[in-house]
């Protein structure tokens, strides 16, 4: 089932500034898997050593954080929209 990834300004190096990929998968973590198929070296700037998501890492599927879905097994279906989105840092400036 084809699936759309929605790729940050960052991340695009990888995927020759295309904003939006399709690849085929059934959950994030294949859907992952094929975007490191298809663009080597993306892969490890959104998994860590274990296979989880990033911790600066937001991944949202139709607009919903996969963090309270089921995270890594979370299921897609045919057309569904994957976003992924850096964590900003920062603080509060307190003037």
């Amino acid at each position: 089932m084809a699936v759309h990834i929605r790729v940050p300004t960052p991340l695009r190096k990888f995927t020759d500034d295309s904003e939006v990929v399709e690849v085929e998968a059934e959950s994030i973590a294949s859907a992952i898997q094929a975007l490191q198929a298809k663009f080597p070296g993306i892969g490890e700037r959104l998994i860590d050593e274990s296979g989880e998501v990033r911790r600066f890492v937001n991944v949202y599927v139709n607009g919903e954080d996969i963090r309270f879905l089921k995270n890594r097994e979370t299921a897609l279906k045919d057309g569904d929209e994957i976003s992924i989105i850096p964590a900003i840092a920062g603080g509060q400036n307190e003037s």
